[in-house]
Formats: C-alpha cells, sequence, structure tokens
C-alpha cells in the first residue's frame, strides 16, 4: 500500500498496523495518506482484502482436505475468522496455521463434524514432516549390528528422524485423509474408529502411515528420550520387533546409542 503517515500524527507500530489489516471492524490507523491524493480508507480496505486473503489461502494449501470435507464458502469464512484471531507471528507462511486445529476444535460451527480438527492436526503434521531437517539415516549393517547382542537393547536410546511424528486420535483421521487421496471410498470409512498416524519425509515425499496404538504408544515413548525397555514396556501384546521394524523400514532411525559404549 502506498500510504503514509501526517507528520505529528501518532506513531503507527506493526502491532496496530496488524490490527487494523486483520479485523474490518477496526479503524485504520490515525493520520494515514495516499501519496497521490486517493482516499486511504479505500485504499487500506483493498490492503486490507488482500492480506486476508491470503493468509486463507495459505490455510487452505496446508489444509486442503478440511477444505474440501467442509466447502469451500465454509472453509474461507471459518479461516478468515481465525485469521482475525490468530494473526502469523511468523513472516514464513508454511510456519502458519499451528493453532488451527486447536481452534477448529472449539469452533461450534464445525461441532457436526468431531474428527475435523484432528484430520487438521494431521495435515498440518504433514506440512511440519515436509519442511522438518534433513539427517542422515542409520545403516541397516549398523542397526543388525546392535540388534546382535541383545543384552544392550534395554539400555539403548534412539533418536528418530526430525520430520517424524504422531496424530493419536478416536477417529479415523488416516481412512478419511487417504480416501481424498484416491485411497479407498470415503463412505467405506467409519470416521468413529480410532487410528494413530506415523507421519515422516521418506527422500521428498511424506508418509502418512496408520500404525498400532502400542506402535505409536511405543514411538511416542522414543520421540520423548526413552530407553528401548523403556519404551518397550507397553503391555504383553506389544510386537516389538514389528515396531523395529516399521522404523527401520522407514528409515526412521538416524542414531542408536546403546548407554554402554556409545553411539
Amino acid at each position: 500500500m502506498s500510504s503514509t503517515a501526517v507528520r505529528g500524527a501518532p506513531p503507527l507500530t506493526q502491532r496496530d498496523l496488524a490490527a487494523a489489516l486483520l479485523d474490518p471492524a477496526h479503524p485504520i490507523p490515525a493520520g494515514l495518506v495516499a501519496w497521490n491524493g486517493s482516499d486511504p480508507v479505500a485504499r487500506f480496505a483493498v490492503h486490507r482484502n488482500n492480506v486476508v486473503v491470503s493468509l486463507v489461502a495459505a490455510l487452505a494449501e496446508t489444509f486442503p482436505v478440511v477444505r474440501e470435507l467442509v466447502g469451500a464458502e465454509f472453509f474461507a469464512a471459518m479461516a478468515g475468522l481465525y485469521v482475525a484471531e490468530q494473526p502469523p507471528a511468523s513472516p514464513v507462511l508454511a510456519h502458519y496455521g499451528d493453532g488451527f486445529a486447536d481452534w477448529v476444535a472449539r469452533f461450534e460451527p464445525a461441532a457436526a463434524l468431531p474428527w475435523l480438527a484432528d484430520l487438521a492436526r494431521l495435515e498440518r503434521a504433514r506440512v511440519r514432516a515436509y519442511h522438518a531437517a534433513d539427517a542422515p539415516v542409520l545403516g541397516a549393517d549398523a542397526i543388525a549390528l546392535r540388534l546382535a547382542d541383545p543384552s544392550r537393547l534395554p539400555q539403548a536410546r534412539l533418536a528418530l528422524q526430525p520430520s517424524l511424528c504422531l496424530v493419536v486420535s478416536p477417529y479415523a483421521i488416516v481412512s478419511i485423509w487417504a480416501a481424498h487421496q484416491g485411497q479407498g471410498r470415503l463412505e467405506d470409512v467409519d470416521p468413529g474408529r480410532g487410528e494413530c498416524a506415523l507421519v515422516l519425509r521418506v527422500g521428498d515425499e511424506v508418509v502418512v502411515q496408520a500404525i498400532a496404538p502400542a506402535a505409536a504408544t511405543f514411538c511416542g515413548r522414543l520421540l520423548r528420550g526413552l530407553s528401548l525397555g523403556e519404551a518397550a514396556a507397553i503391555d504383553a501384546a506389544h510386537d516389538l520387533r514389528a515396531s523395529l521394524a516399521l522404523l527401520i523400514g522407514q528409515g526412521a532411525i538416524v542414531a542408536w546409542q546403546d548407554g554402554a559404549r556409545g553411539s
């Protein structure tokens, strides 16, 4: 916007400008004038609309399945309200939307879709995984060497890919998301069937995989820094070999410290 402040007017802060840009009910900052003499109110309204539209578009790009499920019009209205309440804290739009899922969970008009917030968490996890730091995968030979000494396994600590995260939900969020990727039919999905999502980047592709609750608990404990023995102490039904095979197969392990002689 090519407006300037009038000399002698109160200083314009970034907070004042952001509040005015994101809230249509907020008056424009005092003392603004347009360099060419046009109406600053009209020019500011255009700039305000462009800012909100760009932020709503950024949210639509991050949450495409949420948008598809509720419809473009409903999503635009919902996202517009979110933008007004929670403006970006970073100039990087890829970082915007971290609080969207929690906000959706409190958004009364979306209450008829109780799984919508967790679906938004899954979609946000995909974006975070895509932008996460790279880390070299621990080689199969190095892992095999450690697995060959069972006495060291309980004290071992595994570091996982920075892109790896978990979304645990009482709803079928993986199946709902997958149906919108052409993997199965949405009408065959029982939304009330809980699912746990493993999300990580493999090469340049972000993988979303449904895993068993025990495997999700195991992975979550590893992410919190617990030893392999502590992480595996879930219940008798937990298949440790299957959980380790899952992580190895996805290239999720980047370091393995055995606790006795170092990594």
